[in-house]
């Protein structure tokens, strides 16, 4: 399944990130926990490679713990400083605005030894749709100042946001990239729900979800739909899920679209447990 996704005011955005890029002093890259290598998009790193970075790894609370102790190595090993968060624990939030700090301390030395009067640190979030980027601002100001959504594409301008006294954000809609060259990213992609469900076949992703789940996470999907180790059929594992949670038609068939949607929405929600869908090896 080929997917391309390049909306034009994804195009309006990423030119007014270049732009924008001059006035801040740090760029905080969001990307989800589940899928961190997938959710970095490479249009932005690109743009922001010169900049001082801070990679937050969204959504911990829904990935595996021992994978993104791992893919916090992987950035560190990369020169890039890491966290993962959960945007509902008030301690992340404090160690984002630390980290931040931190990073945006040595250039207020440079303007101080210059002369030039102490002003909040300036930092830009940016990230692929649907990655959070929204509550976290809300959770940084401790107010609702940004929309919220489970769909992406909610932000669409780019605004200016003082949290505290500790720095301004400047927040950026949320950007994919034209054409995705390796499909298994497509498909960690979709199933988290970056890319609009109504533009792909949701069957397709959620085989892709229980195949990766069947390899890497048997017990999750044990727990969940009962699905055995030896049940290798992907028309048989949807059968035995849609009876199971009761997604039948008239005639007592299976509705398979229904299992699908069942499937990637329990994935989402964290029904399936604490699951990462790509390892730092793969």
């Amino acid at each position: 399944m080929k997917i391309q996704w390049f909306p034009g005011h994804m195009a309006k955005a990423k030119r007014e990130v270049e732009e924008k890029l001059k006035l801040v002093d740090l760029v905080m890259e969001l990307v989800d926990a589940r899928v961190p290598f997938s959710s970095q998009n490479p249009m932005l790193q690109q743009a922001t490679q010169n900049k001082p970075k801070l990679v937050v790894l969204m959504k911990n609370d829904l990935a595996d713990n021992s994978e993104t102790t791992k893919w916090l190595s992987y950035f560190r090993k990369r020169n890039e400083r890491a966290i993962a968060v959960d945007v509902n624990n008030k301690n992340d939030i404090q160690k984002i605005i630390q980290q931040v700090k931190e990073i945006g301390q040595e250039k207020m030395e440079k303007l101080h030894r210059k002369g030039i009067l102490q002003r909040p640190i300036r930092a830009m979030i940016v990230g692929i749709p649907n990655v959070g980027k929204s509550t976290l601002i809300n959770r940084l100001v401790n107010k609702k100042i940004a929309k919220i959504g489970d769909r992406p594409g909610i932000t669409k301008h780019q605004t200016w946001i003082k949290v505290k006294k500790d720095f301004e954000l400047l927040d950026t809609p949320g950007i994919l990239w034209p054409k995705f060259e390796d499909q298994k990213v497509a498909m960690r992609l979709a199933a988290i729900g970056t890319i609009k469900d109504q533009l792909l076949s949701l069957q397709d992703i959620a085989a892709f979800v229980i195949q990766y789940m069947k390899e890497h996470y048997p017990q999750n999907l044990y727990n969940r739909y009962h699905v055995a180790d030896d049940m290798d059929d992907m028309w048989e594992i949807f059968n035995t899920i849609g009876k199971q949670r009761g997604a039948l038609e008239s005639g007592g068939h299976v509705n398979m679209d229904k299992v699908a949607e069942i499937i990637l929405r329990d994935l989402r929600s964290g029904k399936l447990d604490r699951i990462t869908l790509e390892s730092t090896t793969n």
